[in-house]
């Protein structure tokens, strides 16, 4: 398995509302593969995301059809939802969803870089995603917790780490069967990023995702800033006090 994630900085997640995807349009790859758009819309920005997978998908809902994200199948409660956590505050909007059928590797691209990415996942059934050098947490599962069963049921998840050598590592999210067969859930990576890629790691009709996150960088991890003039001017005084006053003392 290949994966990998292009981190371009490190941040500190916190509770707070996702800014899910809105999925939208239809497959822009002529071949065999698939290629899908949508945005995340921000408080100050809008990001263009693209997802791609060579080998193509099993189904693509940018709108209508199954609401896959509720719980169970009786309705929304984000109180008890299998995505939310103390760092998501709300699930998935809407009903879109891309639904995975085929092993191999695919890739999300950002417009801009965004910040602490949230994944989440219907139907991890006999199924797992794994990232190269690039570590996650699991912040829910359905059945655990006292959140909800997802829409097909319960089931649980692992995180492993494997040592590739020469300072690699994978890191591999895994159906475990614990509690059932069928994991609804989401994980998250910390820091900002411009581009993230998994493996799949089986053929498998099907299991799907759509991703979250909670701003862009600029928004969520500001530079610090410069200080005013006028800050400078009295750190210049404060200075030029502490000479004088030690000159005084020679």
């Amino acid at each position: 398995m290949v994966a990998a994630l292009s981190m371009m900085a490190t941040g500190v997640c916190s509770a707070g509302p996702i800014y899910w995807t809105d999925w939208t349009g239809a497959d822009q790859d002529p071949g065999a593969g698939f290629q899908g758009q949508g945005t995340i819309t921000t408080l100050n920005s809008t990001v263009t995301v693209t997802y791609t997978n060579s080998s193509g998908i099993g189904f693509y809902q940018p709108s209508g059809g199954t609401d896959y994200w509720q719980n169970g199948q009786s309705g929304r409660n984000d109180a008890i939802s299998p995505y939310t956590s103390s760092v998501v505050d709300n699930s998935p909007t809407g009903t879109d969803i891309v639904a995975l059928s085929h092993a191999g590797p695919q890739t999300l691209q950002f417009s801009q870089a965004i910040a602490n990415p949230v994944f989440a996942f219907v139907s991890l059934n006999g199924n797992g995603y794994a990232f190269l050098n690039q570590d996650f947490v699991i912040l829910s599962v359905g059945g655990v917790d006292g959140n909800a069963c997802g829409y097909w049921g319960c089931g649980g998840v692992t995180r492993s780490v494997v040592d590739l050598g020469g300072g690699n590592f994978r890191y591999e999210l895994n159906s475990s069967n614990v509690g059932g067969s069928e994991p609804h859930g989401a994980i998250q990576f910390t820091g900002a990023f411009d581009t993230l890629t998994w493996n799949s790691s089986t053929n498998e009709y099907w299991n799907g995702f759509t991703v979250g996150v909670q701003g862009t960088a600029a928004e969520v991890f500001p530079p610090n800033p410069a200080p005013e003039p006028a800050t400078l001017a009295l750190l210049g005084l404060g200075l030029a006090g502490l000479g004088v006053s030690r000159r005084r003392k020679v």
